[in-house]
């Protein structure tokens, strides 16, 4: 390699202890070293130390399935070809890689320098991206989105720092999207700032060249306007072009202007429009004609900015993936003109003019015509300023005066524009509906949304028919025939349509019928030529004429299920429907359709589950005199949870209250429910305490819990339970709870208070006990056992709620009846997203003179004293006919009382609905009922008390037990 002066230098590894050496050395030491180095670089060692690159990594990826007749590989070739012969006899490298860093094309000054790099790095296919080969030209080119420069120690990788390079990303001048890079690497003693100009022309060579491949029409507006803009006053200096935002405009301004500028061109007349950047800036956009020598014309957008042209672009073109076709430049085509072939592309003016390294053997000469001022002629390296030469320096002319800046924006024809537009608007109508059609699962509000959509952007009227199995989540036995009104939606409330609920009937040839049929959208452009449609109602049809005057009818289908029909009008709207209209009405009804069946589907799934949620509910109350009892189950909007509650009639005239709520929704909480309410019934019948209750729940949450998977369902996190047991006899309740909100308490005089229950773990965590308190409640004392969908949401204050709560139930005069509906109005959340179960319970007591008591010692001979007391305490209370029985079931339960158990022995009579008799003792040890044989002598006592009484058991109380008997009093 020979410098300008013809020195050679030598060249390799960056190990001078300063510059960019020292600092990567500090970097890689974990230092900080911004201050030393350019941003780009210094951000580019961060992201490979991010990405774990090493400096001395071995090689790089090589990919062989990259697209080897590209777009930019035919553009790049014959630009290549000339800066090889341009370079021969150097050490250049001269790359293009595509968007992604993969190198698809290398030309080299000196084959030697081809031999003397690995085999791979010989051939196209190696990838130079940033996150394979660290810093680099290429890689950081992609990663900056303009001009770079690595220079020596620069180079993230120990095997480059011997090096440099400039490298300049290649754009698609339609699209604006980056499709390349192209990069010349070249011995880092070598570096020259020419070099920047080279690769800039080279660039836009090639730039040129992709732009030829665009339609004839285009280029020939684009030429007609090149050849009329370098007239202009403002000159080729000011004019500015698309790419890289120079002035930091924003995606949000840039997609603003593009959009005006297209509908400029739509106008096709000519028009000045003002825009605002979101930054406060105003720019200018201008229409005027232009047309091209063939004949075609067309409309040229520019962008007039206040003050002086920026050394930059001023937007970033259209997105390729938009289907409009006017043509977007960058200024420095305009600059140059378009050119057709390689050779005009590249001229001798410019890369060839102002070579950065010639061959040593060139002689040097004059600068061939046509070159730029201050580009070194063939054979001469330009000098830096300030360096010594033999030319003296020339004086520096005076700047002219800068007119604002000037710039092409688009060109284009009118139809393609309003073509452009028409597809924008369509675009974003689509994407409106898609977020706006489907925010919830309820079937007539997503009709709604469609209609709401549609109006007035498509349509001014919008009515939707559904039959009513859709509604209610079915499929629709006949769609064809059963449909009823379900959403009108438009710009005014008087044109005479079917009102909503209607059932409406189509004839057989009517668009609405037609489209159902044949499963696509009708149109009907002039209604008044429709004789089909008119016969549906000629008097109403007659009068809606007056307001519409185009229609296209759409079938709802959804995975292969007929929903409904769907009819848009036009009254207001000047223009009919068309073919693109029927079009967009169809794709966008279709979206809507899979919306309502996912919300149809959802319908019925809900219905299901809450069906089978309400079955495993009570059906009833059952008979008891220990409370008054109102409940209420609310489920949530979105799904079906499982809330339950339950009152049990218990012995001795106790009753048990049980609400509780397994976590999740949907069919597996619904059905897990049923089957903790089924279980918690009979540990409860089985007359467990509240805590013992709540323990065997417990075993039984966990047991499902580990039994789900193996079923393939999904894991039962666990559920809360709150289990209270009101004994009227000695008005005292005794509750416990699982991890569920404490019940709220009322008292006779009002007084609202939340008993201090301790909390207990959820049920379904295991190994933690559970603690039963007893607390005394008055006669008229109301009872609020809920679950926490009365209180808890997602944008409410527990404490609050809580203290409404306090608030709706201070009034101590209100049935339970009354107290839920006022819960439910002025205490449950208005769009709940939990399941609601309350139970709301007023106690009684049970008089004293119903109850007969007698203590007796473990004597038998006073078992027939208990008999004549308690026929004559029957007697008292009217019950003569049961006296019988009575006597019987007594005298059997106090003998084996006496007989197999441990004194003190009682015996209570229990005078409410039915007569109870119990006999308590000491012991633990519970009667079994059994078949005697024939030659036993006992065993048949308790047989004799089963066929007298209703029923009866055995009770364990802290102290022994309880056996007792319910019997009839209407007979012995």
């Amino acid at each position: 390699m020979v410098r300008g002066g013809g020195k050679a230098a030598a060249t390799g590894r960056a190990t001078d202890g300063k510059g960019p050496a020292r600092s990567r050395e500090r970097f890689l030491q974990g230092e900080a070293v911004e201050a030393g180095v350019r941003s780009p670089i210094s951000h580019s060692w961060q992201r490979c130390r991010a990405l774990g690159l090493s400096p001395d990594q071995p090689g790089l990826p090589f990919r062989d399935d990259f697209e080897r007749d590209a777009r930019i590989t035919r553009a790049a070739v014959p630009v290549l070809d000339r800066l090889q012969s341009w370079f021969a006899g150097t050490r250049m490298n001269i790359s293009v890689a595509d968007a992604d860093g993969t190198v698809l094309l290398r030309r080299f000054g000196e084959a030697s320098l081809a031999r003397s790099l690995p085999a791979f790095q010989r051939v196209p296919g190696f990838v130079f991206a940033e996150r394979y080969a660290g810093t680099n030209g290429i890689g950081l080119a992609l990663a900056e989105r303009q001009l770079v420069q690595v220079y020596g120690a620069e180079h993230f990788a120990e095997r480059a720092q011997g090096n440099a390079c400039r490298a300049l990303p290649v754009r698609d001048p339609i699209s604006g999207r980056i499709e390349g890079v192209l990069c010349l690497g070249y011995p880092r003693s070598a570096e020259d700032p020419a070099l920047a100009t080279v690769l800039r022309r080279a660039a836009h060579a090639i730039e040129r060249r992709l732009l030829g491949q665009s339609s004839e029409r285009e280029r020939a507006l684009l030429r007609a306007y090149l050849d009329t803009g370098a007239e202009t006053a403002a000159g080729p200096h000011h004019r500015l072009g698309l790419g890289e935002p120079a002035l930091g405009v924003r995606p949000c301004d840039r997609a603003i202007l593009m959009e005006k500028a297209v509908e400029l061109i739509s106008w096709a007349q000519r028009a000045a429009v003002h825009v605002t950047l979101s930054d406060g800036r105003r720019v200018t956009l201008v229409s005027r004609p232009t047309t091209a020598a063939a004949g075609v014309q067309g409309f040229v957008i520019e962008a007039v900015l206040p003050g002086p042209a920026p050394r930059g672009p001023l937007l970033v073109p259209w997105p390729a993936e938009e289907p409009p076709r006017p043509v977007l430049v960058p200024a420095d085509f305009a600059h140059a003109g378009a050119h057709d072939n390689v050779h005009d592309a590249v001229p001798d003016a410019g890369i060839r003019a102002a070579p950065a390294v010639l061959p040593a053997a060139v002689v040097p000469g004059a600068a061939p015509p046509g070159s730029v001022p201050g580009a070194a002629a063939p054979g001469r390296v330009p000098r830096r300023p300030g360096t010594p030469g033999t030319d003296p320096p020339a004086p520096a002319p005076a700047p002219p005066a800068e007119p604002p800046a000037r710039g092409l924006v688009l060109v284009g024809e009118p139809h393609v524009g309003r073509y452009a537009l028409a597809a924008r608007r369509r675009l974003e109508l689509l994407t409106d509906a898609s977020t706006r059609i489907g925010t919830t699962l309820d079937v007539r509000r997503t009709a709604e949304e469609l209609a709401e959509t549609a109006v007035p952007r498509l349509a001014d009227y919008v009515t939707i028919d559904l039959p009513e199995a859709v509604l209610r989540g079915e499929e629709a036995a006949d769609p064809f025939s059963d449909l009823y009104r379900t959403v009108l939606h438009g710009i005014d409330d008087d044109c005479p349509f079917y009102p909503v609920g209607k059932r409406v009937d189509y004839g057989p040839a009517t668009p609405h019928l037609r489209c159902l049929t044949g499963g696509q959208a009708v149109l009907e452009p002039d209604l008044r030529a429709a004789v089909d449609w008119l016969a549906i109602d000629p008097p109403r049809t007659e009068a809606m004429l007056a307001h519409v005057h185009s229609l296209v009818a759409v079938p709802l289908v959804a995975r292969g299920v007929i929903l409904g029909v769907a009819a848009f009008y036009r009254g207001r709207h000047p223009a009919p429907f068309d073919d693109d209209d029927r079009s967009l009405i169809q794709e966008l009804s279709g979206r809507a359709a899979l919306s309502v069946d996912n919300a149809r589907r959802y319908t019925r799934e809900r219905s299901m589950v809450l069906t089978l949620q309400r079955s495993m509910l009570p059906q009833g109350l059952p008979d008891q005199d220990a409370v008054d009892v109102a409940h209420r189950y609310l489920p949530a909007e979105s799904d079906v949870g499982g809330d339950w509650y339950d009152v049990i009639p218990l012995s001795g005239t106790r009753v048990g209250l049980l609400v509780g709520d397994v976590v999740g929704h949907g069919m597996l909480s619904a059905a897990t429910m049923g089957r903790l309410r089924t279980a918690a019934r009979s540990f409860a019948e089985l007359d467990f305490s509240p805590d013992e209750v709540l323990t065997h729940l417990d075993n039984l949450v966990g047991r499902l819990d580990r039994e789900a998977p193996a079923a393939g369902e999904t894991g039962i996190f666990g559920a809360t339970c709150l289990y209270a047991v009101y004994d009227p006899t000695t008005q005292q309740c005794t509750m416990a709870r699982a991890g569920h909100p404490p019940p709220a308490l009322v008292l006779p005089d009002g007084t609202v208070s939340f008993p201090d229950l301790p909390a207990g773990p959820p049920l379904g965590l295991g190994g933690l006990p559970f603690e039963a308190v007893d607390i005394d409640l008055p006669e008229d004392s109301r009872l609020v056992l809920y679950t926490d969908g009365l209180i808890e949401s997602r944008d409410r204050d527990v404490d609050l709620v809580l203290h409404r709560l306090r608030g709706a139930l201070a009034a101590p005069d209100r049935t339970p009846e009354e107290i839920c509906e006022t819960l439910l109005e002025t205490v449950a959340p208005v769009h709940p997203h939990d399941d609601i179960a309350l139970l709301v319970a007023r106690t009684h007591a049970l008089a004293p003179h119903r109850i007969a008591t007698w203590d007796l010692p473990a004597d038998p001979s006073l078992v027939s004293e208990v008999r004549s007391s308690a026929v004559s305490r029957l007697a008292d209370w009217g019950l003569d006919e049961a006296g019988f029985a009575a006597e019987l079931v007594l005298s059997e339960l106090v003998t084996n009382a006496i007989r197999h158990g441990s004194g003190p022995v009682r015996v209570r009579l229990l005078h409410g609905r039915t007569l109870i008799c119990e006999v308590s003792d000491g012991s633990n040890t519970a009667p079994r009922l059994r078949r005697a044989a024939a030659t036993d002598e006992g065993g048949r006592g308790l047989f004799l008390v089963a066929q007298l009484a209703r029923s009866w058991g055995t009770r364990y109380i802290r102290q022994g037990k309880v056996i007792w008997a319910e019997c009839g009093t209407d007979a012995a």
